[in-house]
This record gives C-alpha cells, structure tokens and sequence, in this order.
C-alpha cells in the first residue's frame, strides 16, 4: 500500500467546495464532508477526524457519548494524533525525553489548533489537508522546530491518513508518535485482531515485560500492549471487518481501558469499554525516528473493507 497525496484532483477555495462545508460542534470549528458516497467530520484542533461513514453506513470510528467539544480539551475518540512523542515522556527514548518540557503525555498536536491547507474534491474522493508549525508558541512543552502535515484522503471504500513531520531545526530531532484510532464493536470479548501473530509486545500492565503474540488477539479486560509490528491487520468484531495497514511504522498499540479504568477516565462512559478498542499505528519505544536538519518521515495507515 502506498499513501500519497492525491495530483489528480484539483483545490478549491472555500466558498466553491462542492461537497465540505463548515460546521461548529460545541466550541469547536470542524470541516464536514457530505459526499454522495460518504461522510466525514475533521476538526480543527487537534487535526481530529471523529467521523467516516460511508453511505447508509455507521460511523467507522467510535466516539465517546461523553466527548467534550472545547478549546483544550482533546477529544475522547475518532483518531487523535499524539504527536511529537507518545505516552508519558518518562517511558520515551532519552533522545525524545530530552526535549520534552512537561509532564503531559501525548504531546500537544491533539489539543493545537491546526491550520486548513487544502481542500481537494473529485466525484470518487476527497483529500483534506492540515498543518502544524510546531515553533515557539510551545517553546514552554517542547524544544525543537518541526512541520507536521495531516493529509487525510476519503473514499467510498477506504479511509487514509499520511502525517509527515519535517524537521526545521538545525540539530537531529528525535521523536515518537501514533495515529491513535478508535475503533467500535457491539461486544470487545467477540472482537479479535489478527495480524500480530508471532510478535514481540511489551504489556505495559505486565511490568513493562515482553512477551510473544500467540494466535489472535483477545480482549477479556484492560488492554494495554506496544507490538514491535507494522504488518498489515484485520480487526474483526461481530458485525464488521476492517483491514489496517500501515506505512513509515513498525510499532502498533493495541489498548482497551477495561471496566475499572473506564470507571476512572474522563469523558468516558463506565460500560464504554465494552463497545471500543484501540489499533494505533505508532512509531513507539525503539521505532522511534530521528530527522535530520530538512529530512522529512510519513506514518499513515489506511482502513478499508476486508
């Protein structure tokens, strides 16, 4: 698979875009697409997609009931982008810790508000890009200068994301990352994931302790694994079948709050747990990258129909 932008369509300026419009949800500006054959929610702040739906199909990504929709606050669902480090900064590569100047996991790219860069339609797609100048104005979490793009592109079939950071500084930067998608299901223990068999995983629950995948996944409570795999995944709940598959990765996360997490999480609902998971494709723990001065890495995925 290969994820690049899309040359053959063309960009229109707001005010002429056929099928994206404008929209406000509580406090929050997003961009919505209403395409014939799907339908698309991507948020400024935090370049956050909360919705795709191809036509008279539910939403492809779960939402929070609870989510909050206001400056600051990331939203709980759909595909956050942690970014430029993930997890807390303790457990991150000194290279990363080192330039991180807070204690708050996740990097702030979720809760930044983005900039619209381009809009691009044709009668089978649409490709919305977003960017963020990570410069001085988070001087106070961060020291580094980068370029983060999000480039999102929708199909009736497929849902691609490419995030490419370039670096700006004039030293090596060093950084971690994740796409960190939501995913539904009517029932987590009839949900599975298959793809990471026969790979190495570090469960956070476990000590940090590595460990060897055997058969599918399974979930039968809190979740919490990092797989030093990229390979192509199948999530498969009792009503749908989804492919993943990722570029620029070679680390995925699985996570699941469980029942006595989800009790202690904002903007969760206790029996949430039960209706999501989470398959994030990552650049995590030893997959870190490094950028040279100019130098330019994507990680994206694309989810589709198995």
């Amino acid at each position: 698979m290969s994820i690049t932008a899309t040359r053959q369509s063309v960009a229109i300026k707001p005010g002429q875009w056929s099928f994206t419009r404008w929209t406000t949800v509580g406090q929050l500006e997003a961009v919505e697409v209403h395409h014939p054959s799907f339908k698309a929610r991507l948020f400024l702040q935090g370049a956050h997609l909360t919705q795709f739906a191809p036509r008279d199909e539910a939403n492809w990504l779960w939402v929070s009931e609870d989510a909050i929709f206001k400056p600051g606050q990331a939203i709980r669902g759909g595909i956050p982008i942690c970014w430029p480090w993930f997890g807390v900064p303790g457990r991150n590569p000194p290279e990363v810790r080192r330039r991180i100047l807070t204690g708050a996991s996740h990097g702030f790219a979720r809760t930044a508000l983005w900039k619209l860069e381009d809009v691009r339609e044709t009668s089978v797609e649409v490709e919305i890009s977003l960017s963020l100048h990570a410069n001085q104005d988070f001087a106070d979490a961060w020291n580094g200068s980068a370029l983060c793009l999000a480039t999102y592109t929708f199909t009736a079939d497929s849902l691609q994301i490419a995030l490419t950071t370039t670096n700006l500084g004039d030293s090596p930067l060093a950084l971690t990352q994740a796409l960190h998608t939501y995913l539904p299901t009517s029932d987590i223990r009839h949900t599975h994931i298959e793809g990471l068999e026969g790979s190495v995983f570090i469960d956070t629950l476990e000590n940090w302790s590595d460990f060897t995948q055997h058969g599918p996944v399974l979930f039968n409570g809190q979740t919490d694994r990092i797989y030093e795999s990229g390979q192509p995944l199948a999530v498969i709940t009792p009503a749908t079948e989804r492919s993943l598959q990722s570029v620029g990765s070679d680390s995925t996360v699985v996570w699941n709050p469980g029942p006595t997490k989800a009790a202690q999480l904002s903007d969760f609902p206790d029996a949430g747990w039960q209706r999501m998971l989470c398959v994030e494709t990552a650049n995590a723990l030893s997959d870190y990258r490094v950028l040279n001065e100019g130098q330019s890495h994507t990680i994206g995925v694309m989810i589709g129909r198995l």
